[in-house]
C-alpha cells in the first residue's frame, strides 16, 4: 500500500469524523486549493531570486512553506479522491509523457520553449 493511499484514507477518516465530506465537492475543493496556492505564492512573493534557494530551507519561511504545501497536498488529494482519480498513476503517466516530449539529450540544461 502506498503512502499516498494511506494519506487519502487518513484524510477521509478526518473529514468523515467531522461530517465535512458534504462540503467537499469538486468545485469547493478547487477553490480551496486555489486559495492555498495563493497563500504559498504570497510567502515567496518578495523573496529575492538570488537567495530563494537557501531562504526556503531554513527558519520561519521553511516552516510556513511546509504548512502551506501540506494544505495544498491535502486539498489536491481530496479533489483527486472526489473525482475518482488515482493521483499517483496520473502523475506517473504525466511524467512518462513529459519524458517522451522532452528527451534529456535534447533538453539538458535548457527550458523548453512555449511552442512545441
Amino acid at each position: 500500500m502506498s503512502d499516498l493511499f494511506e494519506l487519502t484514507s487518513e484524510i477521509r477518516r478526518f473529514t468523515t469524523e467531522r461530517d465535512w465530506q458534504r462540503f467537499h465537492d469538486a468545485k469547493s475543493l478547487t477553490l480551496a486549493l486555489t486559495g492555498e496556492v495563493g497563500e504559498l505564492a504570497e510567502l515567496l512573493q518578495w523573496v529575492s531570486a538570488s537567495t530563494v534557494r537557501t531562504d526556503v530551507r531554513e527558519g520561519r519561511l521553511h516552516e510556513r512553506l511546509g504548512e502551506e504545501l501540506a494544505d495544498i497536498l491535502i486539498y489536491l488529494i481530496m479533489l483527486a479522491d472526489e473525482a475518482g482519480i488515482d493521483l499517483a498513476a496520473a502523475a506517473s503517466s504525466k511524467l512518462a509523457d513529459a519524458a517522451r516530449r522532452f528527451p534529456a539529450a535534447d533538453f539538458s540544461g535548457r527550458a523548453p520553449s512555449k511552442v512545441q
